[in-house]
């Protein structure tokens, strides 16, 4: 059994999202004000729908902390739908007088292409799409964001940050500065599509709006960062423990994910593999790397599936949103007749959340492969380990004179 997971639950317009975080160890300082932090920043972005503007994300503890200390007992997490309020009969657990109507009921008969409207009315055997798509949406990530500020604040407490910033939004692509900011997201959440590039920033705006003026959606790239990941988590010795097929599975599982590289990714299959290796080089100041480091991070962080101490960097390409002003044909699931998608209230652009949601399910991967290597059913014990680990490969690359 994983020694850290979650499990998310709850329907895009239900009466709220719920999840279950185990592993947390005990004595871990959390505290909702950190949790609202994070959902904030999912929240915010340049080009998100009319729904930003109903819901302020807040995430209650049910279980699992008590006096801003998690306990060691899963941690149950509430975060409330305001707009519930708008579709109690729509979204009503028990039958209501008004099943009859369609409208009432806000059936979705016409799926929409890119979504899993069809294939999951087809899976489930259901004719109304709402059934699908209100799991489906990507407001469950709102869940995962509450999740993840629990694994970030664990790896915090041991020197491990995760940031964010945009690549490209729209086939724009962000000019990223050699050395990135020591604080990632200090540096990019200010930008209202989270990019360090000033001129990139602008352009990506105006393509929002033409794409908003057009009744259309964009996609894009995001970069995550992790700083401080001592060399050694993940393994080599069976399929499912490496590190790198982990992250891309939890990045992939994001709503609109269609892509994840490590490092130079697909570029570095266009080039020779002197271009691509990174030279090893001895290195005193590299402790978490075992006093060895390297000369460039094309690897992003990962070799043979473990963690170098490098910085870890991975990417994610999403999608543009399947949901369209002007929407592409679809067939009605009642008549088998071409029709037009429905059109449900939903952003222009997500790409700047998309980062954040990135994140989370970094951060998680993370806290469970920091788990795995560590143990520790508290963080006296966690931290003392954690510290023996890294003073014990400290000195692998300190070589005595010849």
């Amino acid at each position: 059994m994983p020694t850290f997971r979650f499990i998310t639950a709850g329907e895009s317009h239900g009466p709220a999202l719920t999840a279950v975080v185990e592993g947390a160890p005990a004595g871990l300082p959390l505290s909702s004000d950190e949790i609202d932090r994070e959902l904030r920043r999912r929240q915010g972005g340049y080009g998100r729908g009319g729904r930003m503007r109903i819901e302020s994300d807040r995430a209650e503890f049910l279980s699992g902390v008590r006096h801003g200390q998690a306990l060691g007992s899963p941690i149950a997490l509430l975060i409330r739908n305001r707009d519930w309020a708008n579709w109690t009969d729509a979204m009503s657990p028990s039958p209501v007088d008004s099943m009859g109507d369609d409208d009432a009921m806000r059936r979705v008969y016409l799926p929409r292409p890119g979504h899993a409207d069809l294939v999951g009315a087809l899976k489930y055997d259901r004719t109304d799409a709402r059934d699908i798509l209100e799991r489906a949406s990507a407001r469950e990530t709102a869940a995962r964001v509450a999740c993840g500020a629990v694994a970030k604040r664990l790896l915090a407490e041991l020197g491990i940050t995760v940031g964010s910033h945009v690549a490209s939004l729209g086939g724009i692509v962000a000019r990223v500065p050699d050395e990135l900011p020591e604080d990632l997201n200090a540096a990019s959440d200010p930008s209202p599509v989270r990019c360090l590039d000033a001129d990139a920033e602008g352009a990506m705006i105006d393509a929002i709006d033409a794409a908003k003026r057009a009744g259309d959606t964009l996609g894009g790239v995001v970069e995550v960062v992790a700083r401080g990941v001592p060399a050694g988590l993940g393994s080599h010795v069976s399929w499912d423990a490496k590190l790198d097929g982990r992250l891309a599975h939890a990045l992939m599982s994001i709503q609109a994910i269609k892509g994840v590289e490590i490092g130079l990714g697909f570029e570095g299959a266009m080039r020779p593999g002197s271009r691509v290796h990174d030279p090893i080089v001895a290195d005193a100041s590299a402790g978490r790397g075992g006093g060895f480091g390297r000369a460039s991070n094309r690897a992003g962080g990962l070799e043979g599936g473990i963690t170098t101490g490098q910085p870890l960097v991975v990417r994610a390409a999403m999608k543009p949103i399947s949901t369209l002003m002007q929407p592409l044909a679809t067939v009605d699931l009642r008549t088998g007749e071409i029709a037009e998608a429905v059109r449900e209230r939903s952003d222009v652009c997500a790409v700047p959340a998309a980062g954040v949601v990135a994140e989370a399910m970094v951060a998680l991967v993370l806290a469970a492969a920091v788990l795995e290597k560590f143990g520790g059913d508290n963080m006296t014990d966690l931290r003392a380990s954690f510290d023996a680990y890294v003073e014990r490969i400290r000195g692998r690359g300190v070589f005595a004179p010849r």
